[in-house]
């Protein structure tokens, strides 16, 4: 049964990035707040594209302990 799960599972953790830059970034389309001058959807797409390589690297150390 475990077996079955991780191969979902790795799908699931690698198309988090993907909904997050793609169908979320109309939710967060705004001009207001402002971090440092730039508005929320900058500092959105910014935080996914460096938090999707780590969650990449989460997926391989899974991948590798299995």
């Amino acid at each position: 049964m475990a077996r079955q799960m991780r191969p979902m599972l790795r799908l699931l953790l690698a198309a988090i990035p993907i909904g997050a830059l793609s169908v979320a970034v109309p939710l967060v389309n705004r001009i207001e707040p402002r971090f440092l001058g730039l508005p929320f959807l900058l500092w959105w797409i910014i935080g996914w594209v460096c938090l999707t390589p780590a969650l990449l690297w989460t997926i391989g150390r899974l991948e590798k302990r299995w």
